[in-house]
């Protein structure tokens, strides 16, 4: 146990985290020849695409140090914030971090929110400064910042450039000299925790942990506490660029197990595994719980594949823990889906992930929150999507979930940052100084306002700097209305929302115009209406696809070409009476990119 280390990469997004990875592989001999590659543990086409990690991999490498052989377990992580989850997993799993900054851009948002979590767990942290090699690279600057935020010495920070090949045989004698071998006994009983799932259609679910305490043999009874589940464990072995298995594996390695898991909601992510016959007194405290910024409703395209679907987000849910779902029907989409995700990235991966690897086709609908209505007699009726309002003239009011929403930022972000918060509709409750440079704000705010584009405005506003915790403190009374969309005089429930009075005729206009330019045009007119129960608030009209009926007409008598036009008017009266829209997905998708 004393020769093995369990360790992460936390960054930014952007800042060399999947180049170094691939240094180190390189460098400790894991990947040779033909399967060298840029971003080898990036394997999802998405993720090779966008240029970013979207999850977490766990590799295993051997090296050579000082005449010993030493085993070294990286478990990668996302640099985007909407994928902090993951982050979260891969640090309760790991004894230190390397924790890497560009050096031409300095330390950014994510990589101090990202340490906080590193240091809440007490990991030893390994500040690399990347790219070095680039002009602009702002070594001094750099490196003051690093020394600032983690209180090092100016020899503790590694010089490094990953694409040059620099630094990295210093890397990792840091992360053998630095980072404590893992604590835990291998005579006491299997306390193993898992920190990432997959489905295999041949296998079932590959389960992934972390051994803190024991031994596991393979064919040994095993039992996921949480669940109370009992499974045999047909196959353990670790985990390097294929799955290697092994007879044995004790307390310090990460590994996979295979039980021939087939139905996915069996397992549950920072869920513990240990013996039937010799269970551990405890579980080992699981990751904190997922707080989704942003709900809405995933429907199939066509009714019939709602069971594909519902499977397909079960499995997507096992190899994402962050994705919360629940059944949800409406009147335009049929049955579906209530998801709740990280934010807008997160929802955009979420859908794409669900069309490339599971072939579904899906529409996505407006994001909104929970609402209570209460009617006349007192009743309290849980409103979770604007189809299931009742009719205005039956309730006396609706109450929205407040939140309370703690903000540390800059102090030189704080002006934008309050503007804001007030502009969705907040109140601030406090504020108070950190430390010189981080301030902390407490606004009250609703949560309707939060789902929407908050969080991605709210790092755009702070350059990234700012960071967001909320927790829900109730439900009070406002001034809410349903704003609802008429196509062709025709309800479509998918784009209804439940919107704060102040704010629905502004909304109404503008998603009327965003509509407009959208739709596709049709062989007849389409007035777009915005209403608030009977009353339209604004309106666009789609002009109509036009064939020139009276080009064949020349020369003789204009009342012959009046006839003409006369019987082409009364054929788009008909057609519009029985014509139906299609409304394109980026439709659905309108309403989150309103500005």
């Amino acid at each position: 146990m004393n020769n093995i280390r369990n360790f992460c990469i936390i960054a930014h997004i952007d800042h060399g985290k999947s180049t170094l990875a691939d240094r180190l592989l390189e460098a400790t001999n894991t990947l040779e020849g033909r399967a060298i590659r840029d971003q080898v543990l990036d394997n999802m086409d998405l993720e090779r695409e966008r240029g970013i990690t979207i999850k977490s991999h766990a590799i295993q490498m051997c090296y050579q140090h000082a005449n010993q052989s030493y085993i070294l377990n990286l478990i990668d992580t996302p640099g985007h914030v909407d994928f902090s989850y993951e982050v979260s997993r891969s640090i309760a799993a790991c004894e230190g971090a390397l924790l890497v900054v560009d050096s031409a851009q300095g330390i950014e948002a994510q990589t101090i929110s990202n340490l906080y979590l590193a240091l809440e767990h007490n990991l030893t942290i390994i500040p690399v400064l990347n790219k070095i090699d680039l002009p602009g690279a702002m070594i001094e600057e750099s490196k003051s910042q690093i020394i600032d935020l983690l209180g090092c010495q100016d020899e503790d920070i590694i010089l490094a450039s990953a694409k040059q090949k620099i630094g990295i045989a210093e890397i990792l004698d840091a992360i053998i000299n630095r980072i404590p071998a893992p604590k835990g006994m291998i005579d006491a009983p299997l306390q193993a925790m898992i920190f990432d799932s997959v489905y295999n259609p041949f296998k079932g679910v590959e389960v992934y942990f972390r051994i803190f305490n024991g031994t596991i043999q393979q064919g040994d009874e095993v039992q996921f506490v949480n669940t109370g589940k009992a499974y045999k464990a047909d196959e353990i072995g670790v985990l390097r660029i294929n799955q290697i298995p092994q007879p044995s594996l004790s307390a310090g390695y990460v590994g996979y197990i295979i039980s021939g898991i087939k139905n996915t909601r069996e397992v549950k992510v920072g869920d513990t595994i240990t013996h039937v016959k010799h269970p551990c007194k405890e579980a080992i405290r699981g990751f904190a719980e997922v707080k989704p910024m942003v709900f809405a409703g995933v429907y199939p395209v066509e009714s019939s594949e709602y069971e594909e679907l519902r499977t397909a987000i079960e499995k997507l849910q096992l190899n994402d823990a962050s994705l919360i779902w629940s059944p949800e029907s409406s009147i335009a989409l049929g049955s579906g889906f209530r998801c709740g995700f990280l934010g807008m990235l997160h929802m955009e991966i979420v859908q794409e992930r669900l069309e490339r690897e599971f072939d579904m086709t899906v529409v996505t609908t407006v994001p909104s929150v929970q609402f209570h209505a209460i009617d006349k007699l007192k009743n309290c009726i849980h409103v979770n999507s604007p189809s299931e309002l009742p009719d205005p003239s039956t309730i006396s009011e609706i109450q929205e979930p407040f939140t309370r929403a703690q903000i540390i930022t800059k102090p030189a972000y704080l002006g934008n940052v309050i503007k804001l918060c007030m502009d969705k509709r907040g109140y601030l409750q406090n504020q108070t100084y950190l430390t010189a440079d981080r301030v902390e704000l407490t606004f009250k705010i609703p949560l309707a306002e939060i789902v929407f584009d908050f969080f991605d405005k709210l790092k755009t506003i702070s350059k990234g700097y700012a960071s967001l915790d909320y927790e829900i403190i109730g439900f009070e009374p406002s001034n809410l209305v349903k704003l609802d969309i008429l196509l062709n005089e025709e309800k479509v429930d998918a784009l209804s929302a439940i919107v704060h009075r102040d704010k629905a005729y502004e909304l109404g206009k503008k998603l009327c115009a965003k509509l407009k330019e959208l739709l596709p045009r049709h062989m007849f007119e389409i007035p777009i209406q915005a209403t608030i129960g009977t009353k339209v608030i604004a309106r666009e009209t789609v002009k109509a696809l036009r064939k020139n009926v009276i080009a064949k007409c020349y020369g003789g008598d204009i009342s012959r070409k009046k006839k003409l036009l006369e019987k082409q008017k009364k054929g788009k009266k008909r057609m519009r009476q029985i014509g139906a829209v299609e409304i394109p997905q980026e439709a659905f998708l309108a309403v989150l990119k309103l500005e």
